[in-house]
């Protein structure tokens, strides 16, 4: 073994996946991964900096495991991620507690990375070309960090959309897809061991495989990925209005192990809002893909985030996003608070927004949704479902889990009551018998192997 490595990984889905193939990448050559950082020779921290909060949070943890280097057994702290590849020219002026920065485009090189440490070769930046095609071997070596029978499958990498407020291309190249051949090969591997839950994930699902087949084949994809052997659900984030074609509505509508479910970031109601934003969409456009999918599954739950306080933005445009969202009645619902980031466009903009008024916006619409969430969940009282176990509340014969129409870690729960013993990662048909705000209740009917 040549060492002990800890992980901390902040930021989104995608950064976790990252994370996962840098631990396996980690094992594969003699690092052995442990929980407790202070008792790791490298603790590597994942970071993300998209808006001003992930940023902050991003370096207080980098300055929290740093302490481990006076308190614990650490020879050497490791920065990944969008920070480093941000602010690498700074990098170690600001920060001279880490001791190397791998960019996003770099992971590969963790275990060369950490061993250099341990020689003492330290104030290493280790970056490549953010747009270089992405790597399609090293997803079979993940060591996963969710639940075991729950994995996200990362399709591509990078963004084409530019979007005014987003520093992501600059940190994270182009649009690249990997081949459908790995992504194939690495959810065959994940399902053998014990995978049953993919979660589709991408900066763009929707424009899956256009820069390697000349179009999207997205719904060739989840096609190839539902004949897989173990994997029940297929679930579908961060597709974008625009770009979502009739093809894949069609593929998750006839297709049973697609969830009805699709998580589609739309940022506003507002068709001057969404112009500033350098959106490509339009209020009507995203009527039109919403009506789509409700037209071809009517029971589809649509996710979706907004942005408010975007420069400019008028109380006329607010009200807008209002009726917007009074009438669309998404199923599920977050606002974020426009942050205004230095590099994009937007922050140069002119009529930035107070916070306070941000924060009225953004409470104004999360009261909105709150009263639809629960009307929703309130038409589900009655209904037979299938469930996900996740895991055992400490009241007995108190369980919680998810339907198809929820994703891990963001969406309601469903707590169950059960008359026999049933475990995490079980399958089981329960009868909703109330309903909260975001969450149900239940009683487990009988528990089931498979959705096959």
């Amino acid at each position: 073994m040549k060492g002990t490595v800890a992980f901390t990984s902040l930021g989104c889905d995608k950064n976790r996946v990252d994370s996962e193939v840098m631990l396996g990448i980690l094992a594969q050559n003699g690092f052995q991964a442990i929980a407790e950082e202070a008792e790791a020779d490298i603790i590597v921290v994942n970071t993300c900096c998209f808006i001003k909060d992930a940023l902050e949070e991003s370096i207080e943890t980098i300055l929290e495991m740093a302490e481990y280097k006076k308190t614990g057994k650490c020879k050497g702290l490791i920065v990944a991620g969008c920070l480093g590849q941000r602010y690498e020219k700074e990098f170690f002026e600001e920060l001279p507690e880490v001791d190397a920065v791998i960019g996003t485009a770099a992971y590969e090189s963790v275990a060369a990375v950490a061993a250099d440490i341990l020689k003492g070769k330290t104030g290493e930046k280790y970056l490549e070309d953010i747009d270089r095609p992405m790597e399609n071997t090293n997803g079979k070596l993940r060591i996963l960090s969710t639940a075991s029978y729950f994995a996200y499958l990362k399709i591509s990498e990078g963004c084409d959309n530019h979007c005014t407020y987003c520093v992501i291309p600059k940190l994270r190249g182009k649009h690249r897809s990997r081949t459908m051949e790995s992504l194939v090969e690495e959810a065959e591997v994940l399902a053998q061991n014990g995978v049953k839950e993919l979660v589709i994930v991408a900066q763009d699902t929707s424009i899956y495989g256009r820069d390697l087949y000349g179009e999207p084949k997205l719904h060739v994809l989840l096609e190839e990925l539902s004949k897989i052997d173990g994997i029940e659900w297929i679930r579908l984030l961060y597709c974008y209005p625009e770009t979502l074609t009739k093809e894949t509505i069609e593929v998750m509508a006839k297709n049973k192990k697609i969830c009805h479910y699709i998580d589609m970031p739309i940022q506003h109601g507002n068709d001057a809002v969404l112009k500033r934003m350098g959106r490509k969409s339009n209020q009507a456009l995203i009527k039109e893909k919403v009506g789509a999918l409700r037209g071809a599954m009517p029971d589809i739950a649509i996710r979706t985030t907004l942005i408010v306080g975007f420069p400019g933005e008028t109380e006329e445009e607010f009200q807008d996003l209002v009726d917007f969202v009074e009438e669309m009645r998404f199923d599920r619902l977050g606002v974020f608070s426009y942050s205004q980031e230095e590099g994009t466009p937007a922050a140069a903009m002119e009529n930035q927004i107070d916070d306070e008024l941000k924060e009225a916006r953004k409470e104004t619409i999360m009261d909105i949704q709150k009263n639809i969430a629960a009307s929703l969940c309130e038409k589900e009282v009655g209904k037979v479902v299938q469930v996900l176990v996740e895991g055992k509340l400490p009241e007995e014969n108190i369980y919680c889990g998810r339907t198809r129409r929820d994703a891990p870690d963001i969406d309601g729960l469903v707590f169950l009551t059960a008359e026999e013993e049933i475990y995490s990662g079980d399958f089981v048909t329960a009868r909703i018998r109330e309903a909260g705000d975001y969450d149900l209740m239940g009683d487990v009917i009988y528990a089931e192997e498979s959705t096959e």
